[in-house]
Protein backbone atom coordinates (compact mmCIF):
# COMPACT_ATOMS: atom_id res chain seq x y z
CA UNK A 1 0.00 0.00 0.00
CA UNK A 2 1.05 3.60 -0.41
CA UNK A 3 1.68 4.33 3.28
CA UNK A 4 3.78 1.24 4.02
CA UNK A 5 7.01 3.25 3.72
CA UNK A 6 5.96 5.35 6.71
CA UNK A 7 5.58 2.36 9.03
CA UNK A 8 9.35 1.76 9.05
CA UNK A 9 10.25 5.32 10.05
CA UNK A 10 11.29 5.60 13.71
CA UNK A 11 8.62 7.26 15.84
CA UNK A 12 5.70 6.92 13.39
CA UNK A 13 2.67 5.56 15.22
CA UNK A 14 -0.04 6.23 12.61
CA UNK A 15 -0.45 7.36 9.02
CA UNK A 16 -3.40 8.09 6.78
CA UNK A 17 -4.43 8.98 3.24
CA UNK A 18 -7.82 10.67 3.00
CA UNK A 19 -9.87 11.13 -0.15
CA UNK A 20 -11.79 14.23 -1.20
CA UNK A 21 -14.97 12.87 0.35
CA UNK A 22 -13.27 12.74 3.76
CA UNK A 23 -13.13 8.95 3.84
CA UNK A 24 -9.85 7.17 4.50
CA UNK A 25 -8.32 5.53 1.44
CA UNK A 26 -5.67 3.95 3.63
CA UNK A 27 -4.64 4.15 7.28
CA UNK A 28 -1.98 2.38 9.30
CA UNK A 29 -1.01 2.07 12.93
CA UNK A 30 -2.66 2.62 16.25
CA UNK A 31 -4.94 5.61 15.72
CA UNK A 32 -4.74 5.57 11.93
CA UNK A 33 -8.51 5.78 11.50
CA UNK A 34 -8.72 8.65 13.98
CA UNK A 35 -5.87 10.45 12.21
CA UNK A 36 -7.72 10.02 8.91
CA UNK A 37 -10.89 11.55 10.32
CA UNK A 38 -9.01 14.48 11.81
CA UNK A 39 -7.05 15.09 8.61
CA UNK A 40 -10.37 15.36 6.76
CA UNK A 41 -11.60 17.91 9.28
CA UNK A 42 -8.32 19.83 9.13
CA UNK A 43 -8.56 19.95 5.34
CA UNK A 44 -11.81 21.87 5.59
CA UNK A 45 -10.22 24.35 7.99
CA UNK A 46 -7.09 24.72 5.85
CA UNK A 47 -9.17 25.44 2.75
CA UNK A 48 -11.20 28.05 4.65
CA UNK A 49 -8.05 29.64 6.12
CA UNK A 50 -6.41 29.95 2.71
CA UNK A 51 -9.51 31.60 1.27
CA UNK A 52 -10.06 34.00 4.19
CA UNK A 53 -6.42 35.05 4.37
CA UNK A 54 -6.18 35.32 0.61
CA UNK A 55 -3.02 33.25 0.83
CA UNK A 56 -3.96 30.54 -1.63
CA UNK A 57 -4.00 26.84 -0.90
CA UNK A 58 -2.41 25.67 2.36
CA UNK A 59 -0.39 22.59 1.41
CA UNK A 60 1.57 21.68 4.55
CA UNK A 61 0.68 21.47 8.22
CA UNK A 62 2.73 20.46 11.25
CA UNK A 63 1.85 20.64 14.92
CA UNK A 64 2.95 19.28 18.25
CA UNK A 65 0.79 18.21 21.17
CA UNK A 66 1.72 16.84 24.60
CA UNK A 67 2.18 13.34 23.17
CA UNK A 68 2.55 13.47 19.39
CA UNK A 69 3.96 15.34 16.42
CA UNK A 70 1.78 15.47 13.29
CA UNK A 71 2.94 16.33 9.80
CA UNK A 72 0.46 16.46 6.94
CA UNK A 73 0.27 17.47 3.29
CA UNK A 74 -2.69 18.56 1.19
CA UNK A 75 -2.15 17.29 -2.35
CA UNK A 76 -4.85 18.20 -4.84
CA UNK A 77 -8.03 16.65 -3.50
CA UNK A 78 -6.15 14.39 -1.09
CA UNK A 79 -4.74 14.72 2.41
CA UNK A 80 -1.96 12.54 3.78
CA UNK A 81 -0.21 12.63 7.10
CA UNK A 82 1.70 10.89 9.83
CA UNK A 83 1.59 11.02 13.61
CA UNK A 84 4.85 10.46 15.45
CA UNK A 85 5.81 10.08 19.09
CA UNK A 86 6.52 13.49 20.67
CA UNK A 87 10.11 14.69 20.23
CA UNK A 88 10.69 12.42 17.23
CA UNK A 89 12.73 13.80 14.37
CA UNK A 90 10.05 14.44 11.74
CA UNK A 91 12.39 14.97 8.78
CA UNK A 92 12.25 11.37 7.55
CA UNK A 93 8.45 11.37 7.73
CA UNK A 94 8.27 14.71 5.92
CA UNK A 95 10.54 13.42 3.15
CA UNK A 96 8.51 10.20 2.79
CA UNK A 97 5.28 12.22 2.65
CA UNK A 98 6.78 14.45 -0.06
CA UNK A 99 7.66 11.37 -2.13
CA UNK A 100 4.17 9.96 -1.62
CA UNK A 101 2.69 13.31 -2.64
CA UNK A 102 3.99 12.78 -6.18
CA UNK A 103 2.14 9.45 -6.38
CA UNK A 104 -1.03 10.84 -4.81
CA UNK A 105 -1.01 13.88 -7.09
CA UNK A 106 -1.41 11.56 -10.07
CA UNK A 107 -4.70 10.17 -8.72
CA UNK A 108 -7.84 11.39 -10.54
CA UNK A 109 -9.23 14.74 -9.43
CA UNK A 110 -12.80 14.99 -8.23
CA UNK A 111 -15.20 17.56 -9.65
CA UNK A 112 -16.66 19.36 -6.59
CA UNK A 113 -19.25 21.41 -8.47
Amino acid sequence: MKLDTLTNIPGVIASALVGPDGLPIESNGDGGEVLAAELAALRTGLDRMGRRLGSGEVTRLAFTSDRIEVVALAVGDWMLGAALVRSSDTRSAQQALARLAHEVDSLPRVDRS
